[in-house]
C-alpha cells in the first residue's frame, strides 16, 4: 500500500454515530469484522489531481482474486437506475426489460376490517373474505421466529392478525391483539397521506383548485404574448404596449396577490446534507435510513403530476413521509404542461394531512433523462422550452402558498449546447424559485463520464454576480432572499462534498448514487473522515432498513415480499461498495470499478457479491425464508449469472 497516499487511525469505538440497542438478527454470523477505522485523506487538493489508473479502483494485493473464467459474466451497472429508473437504451447493456414481481397470496383471505381482532365488517354476511379468526390463523404458515420488529419498534403491529410474527403480540386465549399504549404514543408515524374521500374526489375531478383556476388563464396569456425567447433575448413586436397592458389587466383580476419567494417559508440549505430524489430505492425506508445516518434534507421519489391529479394510489404513496424526515422533506414532481404542474402543486400543498409542516418544498424535475419522460415533454425536455418552464415555476409559486418552489436541472439536453447558465439567470431574475440544483451532466451524457464541476462552479458564479449587481434602490430586488444553489454529481466521499462547497461556489451538494452505495456518507461528511465500516456494522444497517421497511409495507406475507424486493434493490447498489480498508488509493471515485476482490472475512465478501441470489440470502437473515412465490429479477442480467458447476 502507498503509505504516502493515506493516513489511517484505528479507533477503539465503531464508526457509527448512532447506536441501536434492539436485538440484532445476525447472531448466526460467527466471523466478526475488524474494528471500524477512520481513514483521513492527507491531500486536500482539487479533485482534478489524481494519479490512479482511470476507471479502476486499486485493491491491495492480498485481497485480489484470480481473474474470472470466460464463462462468468462481469457486472456493468447502469446508473440510469439511480435517479431515473429504467431506460430503453442499447440492448447490449444487458438490462432485464419488463420485470415482473410475483405477489404472495394467502390460502384463506381474511377480512381487512377484522385484522385487529375486533371491528365490524360493513358488508356482514355478504363479505367475500373470511371472518372466522381461528380458521384463518390455522391456515397461515408457521410464524417466524423472534419478536415482531414493528411491534418492538412502535408498540403495535398495523398488520394485526396477518402478521407473520403474530405469536409475539397476540393473546390466543383472549383472542386479543396486544398494544403497548405507552410506546405507541411516542412512536413516529407516516404523514402526507390522503384519505379515501380525498382520493375519490380527485378521481372524479372534483377536487377544488381555486388558485390554479386564477393563475392558469394568466399563464396562457403569457404563452400567447411571450416577450422573451427561450434564449433570454427580447423579441420585437409592434403591439408590445397593448400586450403588456393586457397582461396587467389580467393580473389585476387576482383577489389575492401571489407570495414572492422571499415571503414564503424560508429554506436553509447552507451546508445542508441533502439526499437526492431517487427512483425505486429512494423509498421511505431508505430515506429514514439516511436520516438515521445524519441527512438533513430528503426528497420523495419523482411523482408524475397527472397521476397525482387523478388520485392514483401508487403515485400518492410517493409523497408519503415519516415524522423523522420533518423538517426537511420535499416532494419532487414531473410534468409536461403548466396546468399539470400548477394543479399538482396546489393539490399537494393542500391535501396532505400536515400542510406545510409535512412538505418543505415542491421540487420540479427538469433533469430526468429517460426516454419515456423526455418524449412526453417532461424532465430534461423542459430545458429546451425555457419560456414554458418559467411559466410552470411562476404558476407553482403562486398556488403553493407558503411552501417554496425549487427546481432541479441538468446542464442541457446536448453535450454541445449547455443551456443551464441562461436558465439559471432567468430563475434568479424572475424570483419564483427558492433553490436551484444543477446536475453536472447533460441529458445526452446520462451518467457517462464524470460530472462537470467546472461548469457547475461557473453557473454558481452567475447567481453570485446577479446578486452583487442588483440595484440596491429596487425595493423588490432588495427584499428577495438569496436563491440557494446546490451542485449534484459524483459525490462519493466527504472529500468530494467538502471540496465542492469550499472550492466550487455552491451552497451545498445533493448526494445520489453515493448514498445508495454507502448511506453513512452523511456521517463521513460530519466527521470529515472515511468510516471503514465493519461487515457486522453494515449488516446491522441492512437490519435497520428491513425494520423500517416492515413498518412501511407491513409484516404480513405481502408486506414482507415488498420489503424483500426493495431490500434486494438496495443491495444491488450497496454491493458496489469497496471497503476503504482494502483500497490502495484514496479518495474512492464513484466511476471506478474494482477487479475481483474478497473481503476481510466471509461476511464482507458476501456483502460485496453482485449475485442476486446472495441478496435474497441476506434478506432471509431478517425477513425469514423467501416465500415460494417470491421471484426477484435483477435489473441487470449480469447480476443473474449462473454459478459455475
Amino acid at each position: 500500500m502507498e503509505s504516502s497516499s493515506v493516513i489511517e487511525t484505528v479507533e477503539g469505538t465503531n464508526g457509527t454515530a448512532k447506536k441501536d440497542n434492539s436485538p440484532a438478527s445476525n447472531e448466526s454470523i460467527s466471523n466478526e469484522g475488524p474494528a471500524s477505522k477512520k481513514v483521513k485523506l492527507d491531500d486536500t487538493g482539487s479533485r482534478k489531481v489524481d494519479s490512479r489508473d482511470k476507471g479502476v479502483a486499486r485493491i491491495r494485493p492480498e485481497f485480489l482474486l484470480p481473474k474470472p473464467s470466460n464463462t462468468t459474466v462481469s457486472v456493468e451497472p447502469d446508473d440510469d437506475d439511480a435517479e431515473a429508473g429504467g431506460t430503453k437504451r442499447k440492448k447490449e447493456r444487458g438490462q432485464n426489460k419488463n420485470r415482473r414481481f410475483a405477489k404472495a397470496r394467502e390460502t384463506v383471505k381474511f377480512c381487512e376490517a377484522l385484522k385487529d381482532g375486533d371491528g365490524t365488517c360493513r358488508f356482514g354476511k355478504d363479505c367475500k373474505f373470511e371472518h372466522d379468526v381461528q380458521k384463518y390463523i390455522s391456515s397461515k404458515p408457521a410464524d417466524l421466529e423472534g419478536t415482531c420488529p414493528v411491534f418492538d419498534a412502535i408498540g403495535y403491529c398495523p398488520s394485526g392478525l396477518k402478521c407473520r410474527w403474530l405469536h409475539s403480540h397476540y393473546l390466543a386465549e383472549a383472542g386479543k391483539v396486544v398494544v403497548d399504549e405507552e410506546k405507541k404514543g411516542t412512536a413516529g408515524r407516516e404523514i402526507n397521506r390522503i384519505d379515501r374521500d380525498t382520493q375519490n374526489t380527485l378521481q372524479k375531478k372534483k377536487f377544488p383548485v381555486p388558485k390554479s383556476d386564477k393563475i392558469l388563464p394568466y399563464l396562457d396569456s403569457l404563452k400567447e404574448h411571450d416577450m422573451v425567447a427561450n434564449d433570454g433575448s427580447k423579441q420585437g413586436t409592434e403591439t408590445k404596449d397593448n400586450e403588456d397592458q393586457d397582461k396587467k389587466d389580467l393580473a389585476a383580476t387576482y383577489v389575492e396577490p401571489p407570495f414572492l419567494a422571499s415571503e414564503k417559508k424560508p429554506l436553509n440549505l447552507h451546508h445542508a446534507k441533502i439526499l437526492s430524489p431517487l427512483t425505486t430505492v429512494g423509498n421511505l425506508p431508505f430515506r429514514r435510513l439516511c436520516r438515521w445516518f445524519g441527512a438533513d434534507v430528503t426528497y420523495s421519489e419523482m411523482a408524475l403530476a397527472l397521476p397525482i391529479l387523478q388520485g392514483s394510489k401508487s403515485e400518492w404513496a410517493l409523497p408519503r413521509s415519516h415524522t423523522s424526515e420533518i423538517p426537511g422533506f420535499g416532494v419532487q414532481i414531473a410534468a409536461s404542461k403548466p396546468w399539470q404542474a400548477v394543479k399538482a402543486t396546489e393539490v399537494l400543498t393542500t391535501a396532505c394531512d400536515t400542510g406545510i409542516g409535512g412538505i418543505q418544498d415542491v421540487n420540479l424535475n427538469c433533469g430526468c433523462p429517460i426516454d419515456l419522460i423526455y418524449r412526453s415533454g417532461a424532465g430534461s425536455a423542459l430545458l429546451d422550452s425555457g419560456s414554458k418552464l418559467i411559466r410552470m415555476l411562476k404558476g407553482m409559486n403562486y398556488v403553493s402558498g407558503e411552501v417554496p418552489v425549487t427546481v432541479k436541472i441538468r446542464m442541457g439536453t446536448r453535450d454541445s449546447h449547455p443551456s443551464a447558465k441562461k436558465l439559471v439567470a432567468r430563475f434568479v431574475t424572475e424570483g419564483d424559485v427558492a433553490a436551484i440544483t444543477l446536475h453536472g451532466r447533460s441529458r445526452q451524457q446520462r451518467y457517462t463520464r464524470v460530472a462537470d464541476w467546472d461548469y457547475i462552479s461557473e453557473t454558481a458564479q452567475v447567481v453570485k454576480d446577479l446578486y452583487e449587481a442588483r440595484d440596491d434602490k429596487d425595493k423588490e430586488q432588495r427584499e428577495r432572499r438569496k436563491v440557494w444553489f446546490v451542485g449534484n454529481g459524483d459525490c462519493y466521499s466527504w472529500h468530494d462534498w467538502w471540496d465542492a462547497v469550499e472550492n466550487y461556489n455552491v451552497d451545498s451538494v445533493m448526494i445520489a448514487r453515493g448514498a445508495l452505495i454507502k448511506p453513512w456518507i452523511f456521517e463521513e461528511i460530519d466527521a470529515r473522515q472515511y468510516l471503514d465500516k465493519s461487515a457486522t456494522e453494515r449488516l446491522d444497517m441492512i437490519r435497520k432498513f428491513a425494520q423500517f421497511g416492515l413498518e412501511h409495507w407491513g409484516t404480513d406475507e405481502y408486506g414482507i415480499n415488498n420489503c424483500r424486493r426493495f431490500l434486494c434493490e438496495f443491495l444491488s447498489f450497496s454491493c458496489r461498495y469497496v471497503p476503504v480498508g482494502i483500497l490502495e488509493v484514496l479518495p474512492p471515485k464513484i466511476q471506478d470499478r474494482p477487479p475481483m476482490w474478497k473481503g476481510r472475512n466471509e461476511l464482507e465478501t458476501l456483502l460485496g457479491s453482485s449475485d442476486y441470489r446472495d441478496w435474497i440470502k441476506i434478506s432471509e437473515m431478517f425477513l425469514g425464508p423467501a416465500h415460494e412465490s417470491f421471484d426477484f429479477k435483477p435489473k441487470h442480467k449480469s447480476n443473474a449469472y449462473e454459478a459455475e458447476g
